[in-house]
């Protein structure tokens, strides 16, 4: 989607170059029809505030396009518009190239669901919730990438008990900035099985670089089935390009009162970055709140509940994964949200 004329010509020489036919939109109101089928959206950054005043759907694999000079800060931009990746000509050309190749006939296209998961106060179980989901989807045969995109929750593969395990963690993927093959991400990642995970390392703290983010989240969907992201409740760069490219949002909310309103703070920053925010809300209710009544509060659609489970506390303490047993409240709600997003059975006999 561009009216800028050589910006045009440059894009219909690169997809050429990549084998792939384009449609072709002036503005908004020519992409709207196409705008949700396309497997590729690239917009020019002379529509990026056309799409701003369209409010065109979020979607995945959406790209910002400009000359250098055009795009600066690039990243504030994209953010606006709900882009998964800025692309600066002529640098980012061979990078663009690459990206339309996947869209040529008889190339398999991105298939992977991208789920967030972020808590309504600190403490709310978010990190358990999200090692859950991608415990569970890798028990049911899915190819499972979670990323801890939280650098002060301790770091997931504690969740999992992996500490111990060879692999990368985040501070050595942080320069990364265009695209990465899949089974080199994969393969360079702690892993068991069908399971691999993109952690912190007990290091110095880093900040997480949006391009960073966006480049694991684009191999991601190329390479795995289902990937598992939990966020900070402080937005920073990476996680809202994180939330701008998921497919399911949940936001996991202790019973409580003050922790509601906590959450709804954590909402109005949050929603309006993500397609699908939902609410879990997670007991006990010592003032014996009711779940529909805080997700009517929030505003969301309730996702489902946990109720209290001490062995699940126990089994953490001892290194144990969450939902690693297939049993109990949270392994009974993972099967159900995984199978909601994947449409695909997670029988709870599945080892």
């Amino acid at each position: 989607m561009t009216g800028d004329g050589d910006l045009l010509d440059n894009l219909l020489r690169l997809a050429a170059a990549g084998g792939t036919e384009v449609d072709v939109a002036a503005d908004p109101a020519a992409a709207r029809a196409r705008w949700q089928p396309a497997p590729l959206v690239l917009v020019g950054s002379d529509q990026a505030q056309a799409c701003l005043r369209a409010r065109l759907p979020r979607r995945p694999r959406l790209v910002l396009v400009g000359r250098t000079g055009e795009l600066d800060p690039g990243w504030e931009v994209a953010e606006l518009v709900g882009a998964e990746h800025v692309a600066t000509l002529p640098t980012a050309e061979p990078w663009l190239v690459d990206r339309l190749a996947e869209c040529a006939p008889g190339q398999a296209h991105t298939t992977g669901q991208v789920v967030a998961v972020l808590g309504g106060r600190g403490g709310a179980g978010a990190s358990v919730l999200a090692g859950g989901l991608a415990v569970t989807a890798a028990r049911a045969r899915l190819r499972t990438l979670l990323i801890d995109a939280d650098p002060l929750g301790g770091g997931l593969d504690l969740v999992l008990g992996w500490e111990q395990l060879a692999g990368l963690r985040w501070p050595a993927l942080t320069d990364a900035d265009g695209r990465v093959d899949p089974p080199t991400l994969v393969g360079a990642l702690p892993s068991r099985g069908d399971l691999v995970v993109l952690s912190w390392d007990r290091g110095e703290l880093l900040n997480l670089p949006a391009p960073a983010m966006a480049t694991a989240l684009d191999a991601a969907r190329r390479g795995r089935e289902y990937v598992v992201v939990d966020l900070p409740r402080q937005l920073d760069d990476a996680a809202v390009i994180a939330l701008q490219s998921t497919d399911q949002a949940y936001l996991v909310v202790p019973a409580e009162l003050r922790a509601t309103a906590a959450a709804a703070r954590v909402v109005a920053v949050a929603a309006p970055h993500c397609a699908s925010l939902s609410v879990i809300v997670r007991g006990p209710a010592p003032g014996r709140l009711k779940s529909a009544e805080i997700a009517k509060v929030l505003g969301l659609p309730l996702a489902g509940t946990l109720r209290p489970e001490p062995a699940l506390s126990r089994g953490l303490e001892r290194g144990e994964a969450p939902a690693a047993a297939g049993r109990g409240p949270l392994a009974v709600l993972c099967r159900r949200l995984v199978a909601e997003v994947t449409g695909q059975s997670t029988a709870a006999g599945v080892a």
